[in-house]
């Protein structure tokens, strides 16, 4: 088992990760690019995934760390939150009008998942 702050450091990366790729699908997507003629598609959506998968795995990692319950409501409040970031990737190409409110949004999102795990208000 990795250390309390192991898992953070991987967590953290992870959200890095995933909002980085949003960023650039919804950079693309709004200056008129689409899921065919990009060039990075797969790189984006494998960084995407990646990003996700590290976020879940050492989110786990670090509730086994402080004992806590993954049936607490800030736990669950995280869980819909990264549903929602691992959603997202389809909206830039799907419906590209919104990709410039995606780009606002998931840091936004981001940041919102940060102060609940702070502050486990629920």
């Amino acid at each position: 088992m990795l250390s309390y702050t192991v898992y953070k450091a991987l967590h953290l990366l992870g959200i890095l990760l995933t909002v980085t790729a949003l960023g650039g699908m919804s950079i693309h997507a709004a200056n008129g690019g689409t899921r065919s003629e990009s060039r990075t598609r797969a790189l984006a959506t494998a960084v995407h995934g990646t990003g996700l998968l590290l976020v879940l795995v050492a989110g786990f990692g670090m509730l086994a760390r402080l004992g806590a319950s993954a049936a607490s409501g800030w736990v669950l409040v995280k869980l819909g939150i990264w549903l929602a970031l691992g959603l997202a990737a389809m909206i830039p190409y799907a419906r590209p009008p919104l990709a410039r409110a995606l780009f606002v949004a998931v840091p936004l999102l981001a940041a919102f998942a940060g102060v609940v795990a702070l502050t486990k208000p629920f």
